[in-house]
């Protein structure tokens, strides 16, 4: 045996140091990791009731025993009030991401299937939703027909659905044009099974790194909708809310508006650093 063959490197040594995350990229998971299990056990993680109010401790400041995030002008906990707006900003994220997701990738398969008229229906729809000031029709929306969670989170659903279609109905195209697309055609098989058992699979990855852009740009929509007062409304609360809340009490005291902010900053933060790291793994051309 020699020297070259015992100091060479295994392929599975090779292979797990290729697949190891990037020091920011393990950060980022495990806070969004940490976001998520806030969210899900916010009711056993808050130590009080958020509309429970003490005036007798109104804007104690933070590290104070009993409130280690402080309170606000009404002496409500800030902890707790921070523990359920990341379980209430994080739902509406995550559920309007998976409403445009759906709503974008059927348009995109059916321009794909379709076809002539549709496909140029479908693509004027995604240019003029790309040219739409959504924040704009946001405020308009909500100001007509008032704030409530279900109208939030379908609005904020429609946001971004142009980017799937597009991608959805270029990888649909390109995948109905080799091979086993088209074998599986042949033999019979139903549009819905093409796309949905053997199209949708393949293009899933692409999609899949498209919503991990998308969901910090709607964590963003809506803290900025709720920091004008017409997202989440009372007495549920948001990280826009506590953001907007806070503004009035900057000087006096900054806690209220320091910890929602930093949550909004590291949470975008670390979605897009994910992101751009499956992006950078999943995209074959860049291997």
């Amino acid at each position: 045996m020699t020297d070259a063959t015992l100091t060479a490197p295994r392929p599975g040594i090779i292979t797990r140091m290729r697949l190891k995350m990037p020091f920011l990229v393990v950060l980022s998971s495990g806070w969004i990791i940490a976001m998520v299990l806030v969210a899900i056990f916010a009711d056993l993680l808050r130590p009080y009731e958020i509309t429970q109010m003490n005036l007798s401790a109104r804007l104690v400041p933070m590290g104070t025993p009993g409130h280690l995030l402080g309170t606000d002008e009404l002496g409500r906990d800030m902890l707790s009030r921070l523990i359920q707006s990341i379980r209430v900003s994080l739902v509406i994220a995550f559920g309007a991401t998976i409403l445009s997701a759906l709503f974008g990738t059927t348009l995109g398969f059916l321009a794909a299937q379709f076809r002539g008229w549709v496909e140029h229906v479908v693509m004027a729809l995604a240019d003029f939703q790309a040219a739409l000031p959504f924040m704009i029709m946001s405020l308009a929306v909500l100001a007509f027909f008032g704030s409530s969670m279900v109208l939030l989170v379908c609005l904020m659903g429609f946001y971004g659905w142009e980017r799937y279609a597009r991608i959805a109905r270029g990888l649909a195209i390109s995948a109905s044009a080799q091979g086993y697309a088209a074998a599986v055609v042949q033999l019979g098989a139903k549009p819905s099974r093409v796309y949905l058992r053997h199209i949708l699979p393949n293009v899933a990855s692409t999609l899949i790194v498209s919503m991990t852009l998308t969901f910090p740009e709607i964590i963003l929509m809506e803290s900025g909708l709720s920091f004008l007062g017409l997202g989440v409304q009372p007495p549920q609360t948001s990280l826009g809310n506590l953001v907007g809340f806070g503004r009035e009490y900057l000087t006096r005291a900054p806690w209220i508006m320091l910890a929602p902010s930093v949550v909004i900053v590291l949470t975008t933060l670390s979605i897009s650093l994910l992101g751009d790291w499956l992006r950078d793994r999943l995209d074959p051309t860049i291997r």
